[in-house]
């Protein structure tokens, strides 16, 4: 049966963020992620997560400056020692959180850098951090987005982030596995579960189109709920979806998973 996590940073909306917490729990998630914590103490935020007996799932690493349009700085000349001081940050978050992933964003493609130069500094920053994040058990992801939420964005195909954890071979790097953003990229779901499984460390949903809610749109969830079980995944699935209204009202698609466990 689904586990699913909460995003904090697109459900709930109409609470303040540590307050999203405590609105999740009594919704019946056990579980949430976000973009960035950092706007919160990390001796706060676990508080609020104790509190409620939630657990923090998946975070992203500090990404550039996001209000100016960075999505990522891991692919990005010039600004490898910020990565690296962001990275730390966020070692640090996940050693009060008890957070066990984090993501970590490539960043826009640099018009003035060829593609593979680009990629090999990626995959250079990728290597060093997942050997920091190996002795605390965390697991470093990538996630493939799609160009028409993020344009430029470096990494788009579910191929190409599997080519990279293979090129890297480590064992704490593994592939954020978006259902919308790959939908809209490339289709062909289930195939491509099926065929990724194994270096898939995180799953995500939204409707797509519109990225509401997973019961509407052209992706059938319940039949790939049932794959996911079928094939033995039990990582947590992230609701990365903007509510259609009260995030609490539009939760019916998810009542039978929650009855199912109780």
């Amino acid at each position: 049966m689904p586990r699913f996590a909460a995003n904090l940073t697109m459900m709930y909306g109409e609470h303040a963020f540590p307050d999203r917490i405590a609105a999740a729990a009594r919704d019946g998630f056990k579980a949430a992620e976000c973009l960035f914590p950092y706007d919160v103490r990390a001796d706060d935020l676990k508080s609020h997560l104790d509190s409620s007996a939630v657990e923090l799932v998946l975070f992203n690493a500090p990404a550039g400056d996001w209000a100016a349009g960075e999505r990522g700085i891991a692919s990005l000349p010039g600004r490898e020692d910020e990565f690296r001081r962001g990275f730390d940050t966020a070692l640090r978050y996940a050693r009060v959180l008890g957070n066990r992933r984090l993501h970590v964003m490539a960043g826009l493609r640099d018009a003035g850098m060829p593609h593979e130069a680009q990629r090999e500094l990626y995959l250079r920053n990728l290597a060093w951090a997942a050997a920091q994040a190996q002795s605390e058990g965390i697991t470093i992801l990538i996630e493939p987005i799609n160009a028409r939420d993020m344009p430029g964005y470096l990494l788009n195909r579910q191929d190409d982030a599997q080519a990279i954890r293979a090129e890297l071979n480590v064992a704490n790097l593994q592939v954020q596995f978006d259902c919308y953003h790959c939908q809209i990229v490339e289709g062909d779901l289930a195939m491509k579960l099926r065929r990724d499984l194994v270096g898939i460390g995180h799953v995500q949903i939204a409707g797509v189109p519109e990225r509401h809610e997973p019961d509407t749109g052209e992706v059938n969830y319940p039949y790939l709920f049932a794959l996911l079980d079928e094939l033995g995944y039990d990582g947590w699935i992230g609701c990365e979806y903007r509510p259609r209204g009260k995030t609490s009202a539009g939760l019916a698609w998810l009542k039978p998973y929650l009855a199912h466990r109780a």
